[in-house]
């Protein structure tokens, strides 16, 4: 590999598409520019560096393949049980205003799985409000997030029963989301590296298999960035392979370390 070659396609990322490449780890970005250098029939980082410059279409392609997060609703079963039978039951007892938000939330199957579970919840409850928050760099994904309409195997893991409930079958054999989810997400564009967060006072972040790719300083920075955005008491929901870096464990208490959940540190604690 011809270092200075790479570093100026790194140089352009950052200034044609607006990706800051330093927070991510090196071989990552190799694997993904390399990627897409094969599919425009490349093998020179100069080549490729002047197809970025000159074109927006293969820009977005290559923010879409840098950003990419492959999703389906219910993922990690165990994670999303243990939310739905403590963590949310427990927000419950405490207030009546429930607010959410689903970091890097890609096409959207994981905000729509928490409305999923909310709506259940407000069945049970109907007196509580719920708000979740949904965001992405990945305009793309957004798009398709809000339009709600997936393939039949996005929703392998939920029961013939709940897709009748909460989905439309569509004349090509697809499903849309039903209004009384949709109506209960709130999708954004937004970059994690930004260094603030969607919103405040916040109940429960999930960012889940999203920092698997940033290098060890930004996944620190990102856990000082959610933590003054949750509630005293709030919860922090890690991917299943992530982990809570040192540096950053005094803000956070373990709540349940196999399934990477971890609640804000209470004042005095």
């Amino acid at each position: 590999m011809d270092t200075r070659e790479f570093q100026s396609v790194l140089r352009t990322i950052e200034s044609k598409i607006g990706i800051q490449c330093a927070n991510y780890k090196a071989d990552y970005l190799q694997r993904r520019i390399q990627s897409r250098m094969r599919m425009n029939e490349m093998d020179s980082y100069t080549e490729y560096n002047s197809l970025i410059i000159s074109s927006a279409k293969e820009q977005e392609a290559l923010r879409n393949a840098l950003t990419i997060n492959v999703t389906k609703f219910w993922r990690d079963q165990e994670v999303f049980d243990l939310i739905k039978s403590e963590v949310l039951p427990e927000i419950r007892r405490r207030k009546q205003k429930i607010r959410i938000w689903s970091a890097g939330c890609a096409t959207g199957e994981e905000p729509y799985t928490l409305a999923l579970m909310c709506h259940e919840a407000k069945v049970l409850y109907p007196d509580v409000q719920v708000t979740i928050f949904a965001s992405d760099i990945d305009r793309e994904a957004l798009k398709k997030a809000e339009t709600g309409i997936y393939h039949r195997k996005a929703l392998e893991n939920l029961s013939e029963s709940r897709i009748r409930r909460h989905f439309d079958k569509q004349q090509d054999g697809s499903y849309q989301v039903k209004d009384h989810l949709r109506d209960l997400v709130k999708f954004s564009r937004h970059d994690l590296m930004s260094g603030r967060a969607v919103t405040q006072y916040l109940d429960v972040i999930l960012c889940r298999n999203v920092t698997i790719y940033f290098t060890e300083k930004q996944k620190d920075e990102l856990a000082r960035v959610f933590a003054p955005a949750l509630t005293e008491g709030g919860y922090y929901v890690m991917g299943k392979t992530e982990y809570m870096g040192r540096d950053v464990e005094q803000l956070y208490d373990p709540y349940n370390s196999i399934q990477k959940i971890y609640q804000k540190k209470k004042r005095g604690a």
